[in-house]
């Protein structure tokens, strides 16, 4: 299966990327020549990898009967120093409410994903070492 996303030059340092139809525009800060329009494209790899796992976890948890009242996925990742920069550290934390919740199943969740259905994971543990924590909130 092949995917193609369609990543246009608009002016000055923005793009508009046409991506399953929808459209997002990219761009850079001014002090680099942007006009801060979107977001910056390094940013969107960790939108992508909370997506994903995201809607992982969710699923995974769904086919055992768990549903939480809510749930949030925060990824953060740490730059190289040298160019070309990239995440060489990235942490994602996995945030649930809902009463009930077994820790276990949330892990097991989470773990399936990290390890066996998320891609975009499986594409940066290739650079970067991918942490992960589960908070349960009141």
């Amino acid at each position: 299966m092949e995917e193609t996303v369609n990543i246009k030059w608009t002016d000055g340092m923005a793009f508009e990327a046409e991506v399953n139809d929808f459209k997002i525009t990219i761009d850079a800060v001014e002090n680099v020549g942007g006009r801060d329009l979107g977001p910056r494209p390094k940013p969107l790899t960790l939108v992508s990898l909370g997506g994903c796992t995201g809607m992982d976890v969710i699923s995974i948890l769904g086919k055992m009967r768990v549903k939480p009242d809510y749930f949030n996925v925060e990824v953060s990742g740490e730059l190289t120093d040298e160019h070309p920069k990239y995440y060489h550290k990235i942490f994602i934390k996995y945030v649930f409410r809902g009463e009930n919740l077994p820790m276990e199943k949330l892990e097991k969740a989470v773990t399936l994903s990290q390890d066996r259905y998320c891609g975009v994971s499986e594409m940066l543990r290739a650079k970067a070492e991918l942490i992960h924590e589960i908070i349960v909130e009141d």
